[in-house]
């Protein structure tokens, strides 16, 4: 009698908690209510059988409950009974099946009038491409990714050149607009989900995939990968932003076409010497950095790296951050090179700059090279940095710089900023260092590599 008492409050208690659950869907931005409406009904169907097999478990257990006397008639076969359940069966699986297949059939078929725009997965971040003028997306290939061209488009295209990029996180679509978007992979397997959109699709790589959905409310969506794609996974967020029509065409003007990016020329180190002189009060006439003015040091390092961080100072997502003093005081002086050219001409001397001889660290060097196996998949084994992974070179870093900026991402002095989206992962994966004993032992672990290696 116990365990049918047990069944049937177990039975009572989840039927319960399924309606007073605070755990549902969210709020529904997208044109797929029929998708809701399927997985409601498979929680019907499931539910109703859930329920009748249970309450009829505890029915026989009462009925049959052992009695002195009684003996227990054994019939492996029942035609009939098993005539009956195979036909529910079958009615419930079809009654579930059914629907899925014929909304299948409708997310594989965009409209004739939706708009395309590719999402390209990598670890462990999103970046977009829209067609041009000539609404085509132009060729790509993996093997044409660099520095200079991230996406892999080919030069030699005529109809990529108008293609307009998008390196940030952030995508932004128009309201009520059917969106196919097509979904690649520069790496390995990745997920484009947007729970408020119920769509979701893998990014397979050297396969294109796509999905395609209308939003229907303006604001800001989560985008997230569901497919478990490295040590990083969790942190690879994104965000799609849907506006109105108008908002939308004005912010799509604002973004650069890939015969843009290809433009730009050269830098020259002899027009950068000019501009280094500001920086070489601080930075050190030979980029070697110095401690007692809290400047590091910036020979040696990625040239893509510094332009990057010198964009986000000009746009204030660094330096602005309450407790990044020195950070602010950065902000000015990267205001000095706020044209392009300028600053390809700066970053083409600080180029040219001997590797200065690196600092001593001291910390447990077995300890951090337990720590450091986390970042060994970005940074790369001698922390000699990954372009591909948008992680910058650690080694010959400064420790004291170094310690620095862990702790600023620890404590969100830096990665805080909602443009800062590396600076966010980077926040993330430091949290597994508990203590300030386990930053100096990864920052003298990182110290005692050599990227030459």
């Amino acid at each position: 009698m116990a365990i049918a008492i047990i069944i049937l409050l177990l039975v009572i208690g989840t039927v319960i908690f399924h309606f007073i659950s605070p755990w549902w869907f969210t709020p529904l931005a997208s044109n797929w209510s029929a998708i809701d409406n399927t997985v409601e009904l498979t929680f019907w169907i499931t539910g109703i059988v859930f329920v009748a097999v249970n309450v009829f478990l505890v029915y026989v257990i009462f009925r049959y409950r052992h009695k002195p006397g009684l003996k227990a008639d054994y019939e492996p076969e029942n035609k009939k009974l098993e005539g009956w359940l195979t036909l529910a069966t079958t009615i419930g699986i079809a009654a579930m099946l059914a629907p899925g297949l014929y909304i299948w059939g409708q997310f594989v078929a965009p409209p004739d009038d939706s708009i395309e725009v590719e999402a390209v997965g990598q670890q462990w971040h999103w970046s977009y491409r829209f067609p041009g003028a000539d609404g085509q997306l132009g060729k790509v290939d993996t093997r044409l990714i660099s520095e200079d061209n991230p996406f892999g488009l080919d030069p030699s295209d005529p109809a990529g050149q108008d293609d307009i990029l998008i390196f940030s996180n952030e995508l932004v679509l128009p309201l009520d607009q059917p969106v196919k978007v097509l979904l690649r992979s520069k790496d390995v397997l990745h997920n484009f989900t947007v729970p408020q959109f119920r769509v979701k699709m893998d990014l397979v790589p050297g396969m294109l995939s796509s999905l395609w959905f209308t939003p229907t409310s303006v604001g800001a969506f989560d985008l997230m990968c569901e497919e478990l794609c490295g040590i990083g996974h969790y942190a690879m967020r994104g965000r799609v932003v849907v506006k109105a029509q108008e908002d939308f065409d004005d912010w799509l003007a604002r973004q650069v076409t890939f015969a843009q990016t290809q433009d730009r020329v050269a830098g020259d180190s002899a027009l950068g010497r000019a501009h280094y002189q500001v920086c070489a009060s601080c930075h050190g006439a030979e980029g070697e950095g110095n401690q007692a003015l809290n400047a590091p040091r910036v020979a040696g390092q990625d040239i893509w790296y510094l332009r990057r961080q010198l964009h986000n100072y000009q746009q204030g997502v660094r330096g602005t951050a309450e407790g990044d003093q020195f950070g602010g005081q950065m902000i000015a002086m990267a205001g000095l090179v706020a044209d392009e050219q300028s600053m390809q001409h700066l970053l083409a001397y600080i180029d040219t700059m001997p590797e200065p001889a690196r600092a001593t660290a001291e910390g447990n060097l077995n300890n951090g090279r337990q720590l450091y196996r986390n970042c060994v998949y970005c940074h790369g084994e001698q922390a000699q940095g990954i372009y591909h992974m948008n992680a910058p070179r650690l080694a010959g870093l400064e420790p004291w710089y170094l310690a620095r900026q862990i702790g600023y991402f620890r404590d969100r002095i830096r990665g805080g900023h909602p443009d800062d989206f590396y600076g966010a992962q980077m926040s993330l994966l430091v949290q597994s260092l508990r203590s300030e004993e386990d930053i100096a032992d990864i920052v003298a672990y990182i110290n005692s590599l050599s990227a030459a290696d």
